[in-house]
């Protein structure tokens, strides 16, 4: 799984190089795990801007200013906060394109409404071009963490 990963990183490096782009990340559940498989790719220096790794409610709006009326009206885990996640990454790097993740990888944290494996996808780029989905992944907390890694890196196509 991890050479899948890092072909599609060569592949996004390839696509983004050759655009002109660079990328920032703002991860939660995934905890470096984007940012750590871009930066795998030799180069990735010319279209890797940043990553912010924003675990807890506090570090959402201290380093992306992530509002705190979005995380308490809609909860950390919500597409309304992925993409705010997106949107701030970009107005706080130099990039041309954003990916932002937030879900419950578990074992714990799931409730009937987001259950374990709930994640929220959003990628967004400096023309106000912004996508956000839903996924609900199954597997162990590793398992979801890597499905939403491949779904991010994969999803950037979409805005880049």
């Amino acid at each position: 799984m991890e050479s899948e990963l890092f072909e599609l990183a060569e592949q996004l490096g390839r696509k983004l190089k050759a655009n002109g782009k660079t990328i920032a990340t703002a991860e939660s559940c995934t905890g470096g795990w984007i940012a750590q498989t871009i930066t795998e790719v030799q180069g990735s220096s010319a279209w890797f801007d940043r990553g912010f790794v924003t675990y807890s409610n506090a570090a959402k709006m201290q380093m992306l200013g992530v509002n705190s009326q979005t995380l308490e009206g809609y909860g950390a885990v919500s597409a309304e906060t992925a993409t705010e996640m997106a949107a701030c990454a970009l107005a706080h790097s130099d990039a041309d394109i954003a990916v932002a993740v937030t879900g419950i990888a578990g074992p714990d944290g799931g409730t009937p409404e987001k259950p374990v494996g709930t994640v929220f996808i959003a990628w967004a780029d400096k023309n106000g071009v912004a996508k956000v989905t839903r996924k609900q992944f199954i597997g162990d907390r590793r398992q979801i963490r890597e499905q939403t890694v491949r779904s991010a890196i994969e999803g950037v196509a979409l805005v880049c």
